[in-house]
């Protein structure tokens, strides 16, 4: 069993309210967060940012892992996720995490590689938090 640890400060309230957010690991540290930076376009990071990272960090890797269970040796995976928050019921919910793979696995067919990459997305222990619609695209490379 893994456990990792963060932690978010919050100085004020509402929109004038300004967060900070640390990692265990330093990665972030006191790294900015609050309204300007979620809904205005501010320097800093949000909630929904670090989730996308999450979402494709955690997708790519369980693909990797797939791909060499498979028999296949790396070449290179890259996956952007856009994760939308949108406003419902008086608050706000995150409706959809939409992933987006481009991949060059020499020796792969089209087919292996959707299936492979279907099973990823399906069972990446971050797609199982996720209570929002998940979308794949893929691309293969030559």
């Amino acid at each position: 069993m893994t456990v990792n640890r963060a932690s978010a400060r919050y100085e004020g309230f509402g929109k004038e309210g300004k967060g900070s957010i640390t990692t265990k690991s330093g990665v972030l540290n006191a790294q900015p967060y609050g309204f300007g930076t979620r809904f205005e376009g501010q320097p800093g990071t949000n909630p929904e940012e670090l989730i996308a990272a999450a979402h494709a960090a955690c997708f790519t890797m369980a693909l990797s892992f797939g791909l060499a269970r498979a028999g296949y040796s790396g070449d290179t995976l890259e996956t952007g996720a856009a994760v939308t928050l949108e406003q419902q019921d008086g608050g706000f919910t995150i409706t959809k995490s939409a992933l987006t793979l481009t991949g060059k696995v020499p020796g792969i067919s089209a087919e292996e590689f959707a299936a492979i990459a279907a099973e990823a997305e399906k069972n990446c222990p971050v797609s199982k938090l996720l209570n929002c619609e998940i979308t794949l695209e893929h691309s293969l490379e030559g």
